[in-house]
C-alpha cells in the first residue's frame, strides 16, 4: 500500500459508567472457544446499544508449544496477565481469564458473572475523563496509527493503556486442543502499547499489520492506576472514519 491523506476522527467522551473488558485467551486452549462467544457478545451488544463497553482479547503465548502456535499470540500480552495475578495476589496464569475495569476477575465463559460485573461498572462514573482521535496513515507492511488523546483529572500514578482491536476474524486450527475446528473471534488485540501519563495531553503511535482491516477496527484507550490497577477511565473511536 501507499501513504494516504490522514483521516481524523474523535470519540465522545465518557463522563458516566464504562466497562473495560479484558480477556486472556489462546487458540490452544479448547476451554477458550467458549469464552470467545461471551466477548464477542458484549462486543456486539456494545455497539448495538451505543454502551461504553470495550472488549479487548489478549491472545496469551504460554499454549504455543502445545500443538497450535496461535498467530495473535504475544509476549507481552502474557506479562500484562502476570502483572494482574501479582495484583491480585493469584501467582497463577490461567485462560479463558476475564478482567472487568482492572479490579474483578473470573471464568471468561461465565456469562452471569460478566453481566453483573458490566453493569456494577457502568453505574460508577468515571474518575477519570477521556478523549481519543485517532490518524491513520497506510504504508507497504504496516498502518501506522497516531492517537491523540486528552486527560481529565489525571491520577498521581496513572498509566495509558492504548489496543487497537479487530473484529471478524476466522481461521482454521489443524493442531492443539481445538485441532480441527474454524474459529471467529473479535475484538482482537493487533496492537498494545502501555505509557505513564505525564500530563493531560499526549500522543501514542502504534503500528499494525497492514492486513487489518480498518472498517473491523478500533482504537481503546484506557486509564490504569498503577498502583491497585482499576481503570478509572477509557473511550474508543473507530480506525475508520
Amino acid at each position: 500500500m501507499t501513504d494516504t491523506s490522514p483521516s481524523r476522527s474523535s470519540s465522545d467522551r465518557t463522563d458516566g459508567g464504562f466497562a473495560v473488558v479484558e480477556m486472556f485467551t489462546s487458540q490452544g486452549c479448547n476451554s477458550c472457544p467458549p469464552a470467545e462467544e461471551v466477548l464477542s457478545e458484549i462486543d456486539q451488544s456494545a455497539r448495538e446499544r451505543g454502551r461504553p463497553v470495550y472488549a479487548l482479547g489478549f491472545h496469551v503465548d504460554y499454549w504455543d508449544h502445545l500443538g497450535w502456535a496461535d498467530p495473535y499470540a504475544d509476549g507481552a500480552h502474557t506479562r500484562r496477565q502476570e502483572d494482574y495475578a501479582r495484583a491480585f495476589g493469584s501467582g497463577g496464569l490461567y485462560t479463558p481469564q476475564m478482567i472487568v475495569n482492572g479490579t474483578t476477575d473470573f471464568v471468561g465463559s461465565d456469562r452471569r458473572q460478566a453481566s453483573a460485573a458490566i453493569e456494577s461498572a457502568l453505574a460508577t462514573a468515571a474518575i477519570t475523563p477521556l478523549t481519543l482521535s485517532v490518524t491513520e496513515t497506510d504504508g507497504d507492511e504496516t498502518h501506522r496509527l497516531t492517537v491523540d488523546y486528552q486527560v481529565d483529572r489525571v491520577p498521581a500514578l496513572g498509566t495509558i493503556n492504548m489496543a487497537v482491536v479487530e473484529r471478524g476474524l476466522e481461521n482454521d486450527v489443524p493442531r492443539g486442543e481445538n485441532a480441527g475446528r474454524r474459529l471467529r473471534q473479535d475484538a482482537v488485540v493487533r496492537a498494545f502499547t502501555s505509557e505513564r501519563i505525564n500530563g493531560d495531553l499526549g500522543q501514542v503511535e502504534l503500528s499494525v499489520p497492514a492486513t487489518l482491516d480498518p472498517r473491523r477496527a478500533m482504537v481503546i484507550g484506557y486509564v490504569q492506576n498503577d498502583g491497585h490497577r482499576a481503570i478509572v477511565g477509557a473511550a474508543a473511536v473507530p480506525v475508520a472514519s
